[in-house]
């Protein structure tokens, strides 16, 4: 991971370094999109532009790889919602956050359960508290407007979400058929 400018000046990631780390996160970013979690390291390696052998500096196990691809853009979708906050339509704005969450989802084929089956759960859980914590700030606006049912819950929302993205991952136009179910779930989200 990049490390931060508290940590001291011998300690830190040389710049060029700091650019593989980056490049190899987002091979392995687009590899997962395509070929789900499971997405070969060589192939991270050789579409990173680096050897093997740096692959594995970087990143000692492929838990280590994913956790990196993992927190990035779950860190992402919560400045998505803090972002999502100032729009005017609070039930606009949940929305578009889980469309966003959705795409997340299909786009991470496997991420996430590969995630809690191998590795450390701890990661898991702390992005899951991220993104609920996202999800009932824009939760809680959209209630106040009376844009959503009062009986719906984040953890429920997100498992709507999740169940679909699930569903729609193998399909040649995953993203987009997400979208269309979760636009057909929002619908029956909202206050009547």
């Amino acid at each position: 991971m990049p490390e931060d400018s508290s940590t001291p000046p011998s300690r830190r990631m040389r710049a060029d370094a700091r650019r593989n780390l980056e490049k190899i996160v987002s091979a392995a970013g687009a590899l997962i999109a395509e070929h789900g979690a499971d997405a070969s390291l060589e192939e991270v390696a050789r579409r990173a532009g680096v050897g093997s052998a740096t692959l594995h500096r970087h990143f000692p196990s492929r838990q280590a790889l994913l956790e990196a691809v993992f927190k990035d853009r779950v860190e992402a979708l919560c400045a998505r919602a803090g972002d999502l906050l100032a729009e005017a339509d609070p039930g606009r704005a949940l929305s578009t956050w889980l469309r966003a969450v959705g795409a997340h989802a299909v786009a991470n084929r496997g991420l996430g359960a590969s995630l809690m089956r191998d590795g450390d759960p701890t990661l898991g859980e702390t992005c899951h508290d991220m993104i609920t914590k996202a999800g009932d700030a824009l939760l809680a606006r959209a209630r106040a407007a009376d844009a959503v049912r009062p009986d719906i819950t984040t953890t429920q929302l997100l498992k709507l979400v999740g169940a679909i993205a699930l569903a729609t991952e193998r399909e040649p136009d995953g993203p987009a058929e997400a979208d269309r179910l979760l636009a057909i779930a929002i619908d029956g989200v909202r206050a009547r």
